[in-house]
């Protein structure tokens, strides 16, 4: 990780990525048919209401078009670059395949410019490569996971997380998930090998409330600080605790600190084989 010279107090405390040693190939080159200008919602829906909160303001960047299907099967392609995407904690790898088209796809951690990928049932089981869970062996690390086939990936996708394959039955692979809990996920599931680039995103420190402005991300405001009219939390005099036994959000709902709130009627709850460990770890 990077760390700078103690000149301001932000300063001393601020530890971020080290890109220039992480990135390679063309790091600045983007694709114009691969990227699209992003409009800034401000945390509000089509209402004008705020459905969202502390969103708002932060830099002006271009959305990055991220192949998230795989569409290109049986096709190898070669890494031109590792890059920076500034809407996702991960790193992209810009794919060049072999008939000259150009993907975005999310980067597996050790990937470089120069190395190769493919999309195939008969692709062997290296870092990048991609293939139904089916054809992938019990102990193997994947991100990028289908839940649906066909649907592309939407587990393990953000910086570090990885997929452990546990166990193959009845048409169905079983999941280690990056929360602790196993879940089943049809066979014709696909799934990247290896895990999602920058595992030391978790390490950065900010060090100023500035840095997380630029990313539009806007102040956060304790329940315990707030009047009792606004927050479950709220009121009392002087500094107190919340008063109650069980967090609470905004509206009354439980929120974490260990307790389960995920809803007993959900669809999937019939594909978990083993609930998330919840609490302290």
């Amino acid at each position: 990780m990077k760390t700078f010279k103690p000149l301001t107090p932000s300063l001393r405390n601020t530890v971020l990525t080290p890109y220039k040693e992480l990135l390679s190939g063309d790091f600045r080159a983007k694709p114009k048919a691969l990227t699209v200008g992003k409009r800034k919602s401000g945390g509000r829906n089509h209402h004008g209401r705020i459905t969202m909160r502390h969103i708002g303001g932060g830099n002006k960047n271009l959305l990055r078009v991220v192949d998230f299907k795989y569409k290109k099967l049986d096709v190898p392609g070669t890494i031109e670059a590792v890059q920076y995407d500034p809407q996702r904690s991960a790193f992209i790898a810009l794919v060049i395949y072999k008939d000259g088209e150009r993907t975005y796809i999310v980067a597996p951690k050790g990937m470089k410019k120069g190395d190769k990928v493919m999309t195939s049932e008969k692709a062997p089981p290296t870092v990048g490569n991609r293939l139904p869970l089916s054809k992938i062996a019990v102990g193997t690390m994947v991100y990028n996971v289908e839940v649906q086939p066909g649907g592309g990936a939407k587990l393990a996708r953000s910086a570090g997380n990885f997929i452990e394959v546990i166990a193959n039955d009845l048409g169905y692979a079983f999941l280690k998930m990056p929360s602790s809990e196993v879940r089943k996920v049809s066979e014709n599931c696909w799934a990247s090998i290896g895990s999602a680039s920058n595992d030391q995103h978790k390490l950065r420190k900010e060090g100023k409330a500035g840095r997380n402005r630029w990313k539009g991300i806007r102040p956060h405001v304790r329940g315990s600080a707030m009047n009792a009219v606004d927050h479950p939390h709220g009121g009392g005099e002087g500094r107190m605790g919340r008063g109650l036994r069980r967090a609470k959000t905004k509206w009354g709902k439980p929120s974490g600190k260990g307790q389960k709130t995920r809803s007993p009627k959900k669809y999937s709850n019939v594909l978990i084989v083993s609930r998330r460990k919840v609490g302290k770890k």
